[in-house]
Formats: structure tokens, C-alpha cells, sequence
């Protein structure tokens, strides 16, 4: 699989080889040899990044925009839709990779973490099926204020755990 989604071989040692596997490490270098090669890294401040990434965030959320609920899979969506939102998501993960890598953040131990802490919080014998916010399982259902406890949700999104 290549890393270039516009000319193949764009990102050194990707051309005409299909890789087994994609690791974020392996991202993590190509992405900092990518910058490197083009002296880019007086550029990827923390704070540029994510603005940059805040932005790749924006264009992936527009190709949903005024299509309603999607059904997984996409099976109404044209190849070259699909096509785009691959594209998308990868612009977003690169950036996420970067922006880890320049802030000094192992992200698979990050991610691996947060999913621990998330299966502490979320209990499957008190949550399976439930949308209800963790507030609801939790002893300090009451030490956050700003929230109603009876929503079951924060800001109106399903308790998935993942943006907690």
C-alpha cells in the first residue's frame, strides 16, 4: 500500500512494494522523513500542526455534510467517493501521527491507555448498550457541574467512550 494518494512513490520507498502491514511508527518516520527531506520541520510547531489538523478535520466532516445518517460500509456511495474520504482520513491520521511525534506522545501507547482507562470508566456488566454518560456509572456522578447527570449524554453525542 502506498502512503501517496496522488503519485506513487512520492514518499521515499513506497513505490512498487505492497506493505504487510502499517504500523504508526512506520508512519511516524515516513511522516518525519517526509518533512525532513523537504525542510518542513521549521513548520510542524505543535500549535501549526493542529490547526493544520483542525483543518483536514473540516474537509472530512463536509464530505458528510447534508447526507444524514450513513449507513457502515457506505453501500450507496460511488468509488470515487470512497476514494475521497480515504483520502480524508488519512490527512487527518498523518497529521494526528505528526503532531504526536512532535509533542513527544507514543500514540499506540496513548490510544492503548486511554482504552484501559475507558473500560475502568465504562464497565460492560453497567454500560452494555447503554448511551448513558459515564457520569451515571461513576461514584463522582456529581463533581462535575456543568453537566446534567439525567442527558445520558455530553453535548448530545451517544456515550461511545471515545470522546471522553
Amino acid at each position: 500500500m502506498s502512503t501517496s494518494t496522488t503519485t506513487e512513490g512520492a514518499v521515499s520507498g513506497t513505490a512498487g512494494r505492497e506493505e504487510e502491514g502499517v504500523t504508526l511508527e512506520s508512519l511516524r518516520r515516513k511522516m518525519a522523513d517526509f518533512a525532513r527531506e523537504r525542510d518542513w520541520e521549521q513548520f510542524h510547531s505543535p500549535r501549526n500542526l493542529l490547526l493544520a489538523l483542525v483543518g483536514e478535520v473540516g474537509e472530512l466532516s463536509e464530505i458528510f455534510q447534508w447526507k444524514g445518517e450513513v449507513p457502515r460500509g457506505l453501500p450507496d456511495w460511488e468509488e470515487e467517493e470512497k476514494q475521497h474520504l480515504g483520502e480524508e482520513l488519512s490527512d487527518v491520521l498523518l497529521y494526528l501521527v505528526r503532531l504526536s511525534d512532535i509533542c513527544g506522545v507514543d500514540l499506540g501507547k496513548a490510544a492503548l491507555r486511554k482504552l484501559e482507562l475507558n473500560a475502568l470508566k465504562y464497565p460492560v456488566q453497567l454500560c452494555k448498550g447503554s448511551s448513558r454518560k459515564h457520569t451515571r456509572y461513576s461514584s463522582n456522578a456529581h463533581s462535575r457541574s456543568n453537566e446534567d447527570p439525567s442527558s445520558g449524554t455530553s453535548e448530545g453525542l451517544p456515550n461511545t467512550g471515545l470522546h471522553r
